[in-house]
């Protein structure tokens, strides 16, 4: 009856949980007993709920009145594995009253990271397991029954039963510990009103560091033992931006606590529970010696089993970007202000979209509704083509696909423009798919320098979210004035994220890229030179597919582009540099590395041989390493492996996240396909975490694309069984697949997972495959334009 719904139906709405977990973190399975406060609201004779991987003891399953004795059994407890519902059959209409569900269960601390889930350790040379959560996106059902959709909002009382030596955390601070024997019983404070997903427990055995913050918050960071020096820069971090948090959204921290713990086997970077925020090693802790400025900077539906691919960049990047775009449409001040009266307004309740637009409008006197609509209603976002007739600028907007396909629908966009100068500025809503803005005004307050016409540059400081195709003489003026230094650095970075994405579509020839990028070679900022080097590796990839006797004059080519930048930086850290420059020392000296600068290579070598035969020398610090970890690689082969395996003799001697995560990250950089295959398996085997193993994937290059989807072909069985479902397991599939870039290939792929696909892995072998097909139609129009072999040869000098 209820199979196949999106959403559970709303018989009840639960006001709160008492929970008791007990974990055998011996055994790695658990038992629970839960009472749920409920009201029935509306005239039902079932009760359906979540639960999945659990086991359900039929006979404890009741429904009793708060208000009388009575006490109503179900005829029938079912679970549906497949819908992950539970669902319970009553001879009776339910009362409407307020009753409380009691159900006992059994479950398994599972090693897939979801759910209530086992992370392993190491103590004295013994390995032991810790109990830990993680709930999002829907996933509190593997840990016990309840209505597993973020609308229903509920207080949680929870009570662990653990070892008596153990840490147990969760959201709310302890008010009762009970010990008897090798057992203890700790008692939480109820918790506010709050979603399933974001209720955390952690079992294990933990060292802490804290302190206060002005506001009197008690702030710690938990870490395994021996590791609490590396997590003062979080501690620090944290207790500084809680109060500056506060002080923006206008409210103070509304928990008694908060817990930030490092977990050893961890599938996202962190969680952000409610009063227990949870991390991986690598996003929490920070090592002054060994880890890098990367790491520092870091500590910052239709199906349920879908939801974890739905997590991807339109959650995340879609949403901060128009967000940021409303803010500089309406004002940061303005919007600051409608943001502290939205969280005022619907806290602890659930919210719409809509309604945070309501209240902005209000604040700001703007539709603010007529705006976003169009940007949160539609898919995608807008490329606005300009172009200059006389004095207007004239506009044209359509969808950008990276396909290159004519797209549907068109946007309201916010429309600011300099030109000359960014004192010379115009602002304008594009509200239909042509317009036109007059520049007769402020070119009469930019009169031309000399001969030299003046630049114009769309959407300012990337504020909004939309891409801009340049007609050629636009172009060209915006070329010369990067040249000479005339734009910010958060324009320079638009308008070469712009050209390489309309050059990938297929909108724009290689030749307007490689123009572009020629004017870069002067470029010191760490945003803008991370979107070049980015490029290039995606450049270099097209090139040598596509003109494979060009490909070592493209290589070249940006070689000659860093050199600039490789030679202000150095090897070594410059006392007092910004931590920026400090990562921007490793991205160069990588990227130089891999595409064969010979003088980089040598010199990386000579000190990874150093650094093997003293691991307290300076020479290499953590953020060169990798430069140095992936030279050596290339001279890895199947007749000398002495440089993989030293390799491995540090993975295996570090303690360090942070490092073993490097060198996984080098070891399947080899141009020998046997040395690559190699790693791959090393990846799967027990020596590392599961949460680690697709950071080789991430360091296969072309050489090595064809064997690692050979592998990933030989293993799938292993890493479905291994790895589950949800998103650790759809990065096998994204980084081994994105690699290529022919039809045969795609269609090839295509074959493979046609008989192998399920609802957790379907969006990413749908879009995966897409990027290949994109791709090979990128390769094919590059074949097609002219002169790219001379223009490279050209570049290469």
């Amino acid at each position: 009856m209820f199979k196949g719904l999106p959403r559970l139906p709303k018989f009840a709405v639960p006001r709160r949980y008492d929970l008791e977990l007990r974990p055998d973190l011996n055994a790695c399975k658990f038992d629970g007993k839960l009472a749920v406060t409920l009201n029935v609201i509306q005239d039902t004779k079932h009760l359906v709920l979540n639960a999945a991987d659990l086991v359900i003891a039929n006979n404890s399953v009741h429904l009793r009145s708060t208000t009388s004795s009575k006490v109503i059994n179900p005829s029938n407890v079912s679970v549906d594995a497949e819908d992950e519902i539970l669902v319970l059959e009553f001879d009776e209409t339910l009362p409407h009253d307020e009753t409380v569900l009691d159900i006992e269960f059994q479950g398994t601390l599972n090693d897939q990271m979801k759910g209530f889930y086992r992370s392993a350790y190491v103590i004295n040379g013994e390995k032991r397991n810790m109990a830990v959560t993680q709930f999002e996106p829907a996933d509190a059902r593997r840990c016990f029954p309840c209505w597993d959709e973020p609308s229903y909002k509920a207080t949680f009382k929870i009570t662990i039963q653990a070892p008596v030596d153990r840490v147990v955390l969760s959201n709310m601070p302890a008010i009762e510990e009970k010990s008897d024997g090798h057992l203890k019983t700790v008692s939480f404070q109820e918790s506010p009103v709050m979603s399933t997903y974001l209720v955390a427990i952690v079992v294990g055995e933990f060292e802490y560091i804290e302190q206060t913050t002005t506001a009197g918050n008690k702030v710690r960071v938990y870490c395994e033992v021996g590791k609490t020096n590396q997590g003062m820069f979080a501690l620090d971090v944290a207790v500084r931006t809680l109060p500056y948090y506060a002080k923006y959204f206008g409210t103070p921290y509304p928990l008694p606590k908060l817990d930030m713990v490092a977990i050893p086997d961890f599938s996202a970077g962190a969680m952000e529970n409610y009063g227990l925020v949870t991390y991986r090693e690598t996003a929490l802790l920070y090592d002054e010696k060994h880890s890098a400025a990367a790491n520092k900077q870091r500590v910052e539906v239709g199906h349920a089993r879908e939801i974890d691919e739905i997590f991807d960049a339109i959650s995340y990047r879609k949403g901060a970007s128009i967000i940021r775009m409303l803010e500089s449409y309406i004002g940061a001040s303005v919007f600051q202000k409608g943001l502290n009266a939205y969280v005022k307004r619907y806290a602890w309740k659930n919210a719409r979209t809509e309604d945070l637009w309501a209240v902005l409008s209000e604040v700001s006197g703007e539709s603010v509704n007529e705006l976003m609509d169009s940007w949160t209603k539609q898919k995608g976002y807008p490329v606005v083509f300009a172009k200059l007739k006389g004095d207007k600028l004239e506009l044209d907007q359509s969808q950008y696909l990276s396909s290159g396909k004519l797209g549907n629908g068109h946007w309201v966009i916010p429309i600011t423009l300099c030109y000359g100068s960014y004192n010379a500025r115009k602002n304008a809503l594009l509200r239909e798919k042509l317009g036109s803005i007059s520049l007769s005004g402020i070119a009469d307050s930019q009169k031309d320098a000399g001969s030299q016409p003046n630049w114009i540059k769309l959407n300012v400081g990337q504020s909004a979210f939309y891409r801009v195709q340049y007609d050629d003489e636009l172009a060209k003026r915006l070329r010369a004035a990067i040249a000479v230094g005339s734009l910010d650095a958060t324009d320079r970075f638009g308008i070469l994220d712009d050209t390489h994405a309309l050059c990938s579509a297929c909108k724009l020839p290689l030749s307007a890229l490689l123009s572009l990028m020629d004017v870069y070679r002067k470029e010191l900022d760490y945003s803008v030179l991370l979107c070049l080097i980015d490029i290039a590796y995606k450049v270099s990839s097209v090139v040598g597919d596509a003109i494979p006797q060009s490909a070592a004059d493209f290589k070249s080519f940006t070689i000659n582009l860093l050199q600039f930048a490789a030679e202000k930086l150095g090897w070594e850290p410059i006392p007092g540099e910004s931590h920026l420059n400090a990562m921007l020392r490793g991205h160069i000296l990588v990227v130089l590395a891999q595409f064969g600068h010979e003088e980089t290579k040598v010199e990386a070598r000579r000190r990874f041989n150093v650094f093997l035969s003293d691991r307290s020398t300076t020479i290499l610090p953590a953020d060169i390493r990798k430069a140095a970890y992936i030279a050596v690689m290339q001279n890895v082969t199947t007749s000398d492996k002495s440089g993989y395996e030293s390799l491995l003799r540090i993975f295996r001697e570090t303690d360090l996240s942070q490092e073993k995560v490097r060198i996984l990250g080098s070891i399947a950089s080899s141009p020998d396909p046997s040395v690559v295959r190699e790693a791959l398996d090393f990846s799967l085997s027990s020596e590392v975490r599961n949460q680690d193993a697709v950071f080789v994937l991430y360091g296969i290059n072309k050489e090595g694309r064809e064997t690692a989807w050979l592998w990933l072909k030989e293993k799938w069985d292993f890493i479905l069984k291994n790895w589950g479902s949800g998103s650790l397991l759809t990065r096998f599939i994204s980084s081994v697949v994105s690699l290529f870039s022919s039809e045969e290939k795609a269609d090839e792929i295509q074959e493979f997972f046609s008989t192998r696909t399920q609802p957790s892995i379907e969006r990413t072998v749908n879009q995966s495959i897409e990027r290949v097909r994109i791709k090979a139609q990128w390769v094919k129009h590059v074949q097609q334009q002219d002169g790219l072999v001379e223009l490279l040869q050209g570049l290469a000098v």
